[in-house]
């Protein structure tokens, strides 16, 4: 790494594949610029890169100049669009830049995002589980419980960490932003309420309850007693996982990240309850419609 972390223009001089490693270290989203095609002349070949990091950062060069500043602009504006992650950008150097080069290049872009984390709060039966499943799918998982003997490392070979801390207490050290998905599935359901209170909170991508809709129910009214908005307890995801008729904690761990892959991918819309009957398979939707999921009853 060069020494310099913050600046307005591309370090043409830096390693672009270490900027890349850093971003996902830090988290950080990134856009890559690859050239593609080269017609004529033109300030670079093509394989040139450019990286840039969603906190302004950049790194390599893909030609310098009004190009190059064409080139972040178009990085910038794929950074904040949502759908696509790649777009293909040609520009004539003379039509479109005023250049005297006369050529024309192609440069793909790309978004690149380090591995989505998942806090598991509960290290009991389903959050062993789902640690296992969540890793496999490439998810980075923190498993938070405060018993000692649940929350041993030796139980979660696939966690990226373990703290054996209350869920409540370890929340200011765990950073949660808006990349980061959480899984309530504790030994209690006060100390379930109090981590979904604090959750809601938080701006996490996801916020899911393991529960039934009874216990869902229940904990709403005692929310909305606490005066949190109704698009706030909307976030909340509960009964949580698509129904497939698990009964397993293997199964429900299957169920739970299905849903964690349909909103990382777009498939399932936000929502609570009304979520849940949502991502009901189909052809299922009609026999299971008014029956509680084997896991609902489980809790």
């Amino acid at each position: 790494m060069t020494d310099r972390d913050h600046f307005t223009n591309p370090d043409a001089t830096a390693d672009v594949y270490e900027w890349l490693a850093r971003a996902r270290r830090e988290r950080v989203a990134a856009v890559l610029a690859t050239v593609v095609d080269v017609t004529g002349s033109a300030p670079q070949v093509p394989g040139a890169k450019l990286v840039l990091l969603a906190d302004g950062r950049a790194a390599g060069t893909v030609g310098g100049g009004a190009f190059e500043r064409r080139v972040l602009e178009e990085a910038r504006a794929l950074a904040a669009a949502d759908g696509a992650p790649a777009r293909l950008v040609t520009v004539n150097l003379t039509r479109d830049l005023g250049m005297c080069c006369g050529g024309e290049m192609r440069v793909f872009l790309e978004k690149v995002l380090g591995p989505e984390r998942l806090v598991i709060f509960g290290g009991g039966h389903i959050g062993r589980a789902l640690c296992a499943a969540a890793a496999a799918a490439g998810y980075a998982v923190t498993v938070v419980d405060e018993r000692e003997t649940w929350a041993a490392p030796a139980r979660f070979p696939a966690a990226e960490r373990v703290l054996c801390e209350e869920p409540e207490a370890a929340l200011p050290q765990l950073g949660i932003d808006a990349a980061t998905y959480c899984v309530v599935a504790t030994h209690s359901h006060p100390l379930d309420q109090a981590v979904v209170t604090a959750l809601l909170a938080t701006p996490a991508r996801f916020v899911g309850m393991v529960g039934s809709r009874t216990k869902r129910a229940k904990f709403l009214m005692r929310l909305r007693e606490r005066g949190l908005a109704e698009a706030t307890l909307a976030r909340l995801r509960t009964p949580l996982g698509v129904e497939i008729g698990a009964v397993s904690p293997e199964e429900i761990a299957v169920s739970i990240l299905a849903e964690l892959v349909g909103v990382r991918r777009g498939a399932f819309a936000e929502g609570g309850e009304g979520g849940a009957e949502a991502r009901r398979a189909p052809a299922r939707r009609a026999e299971t419609a008014g029956a509680a999921p084997p896991q609902e009853q489980r809790r």
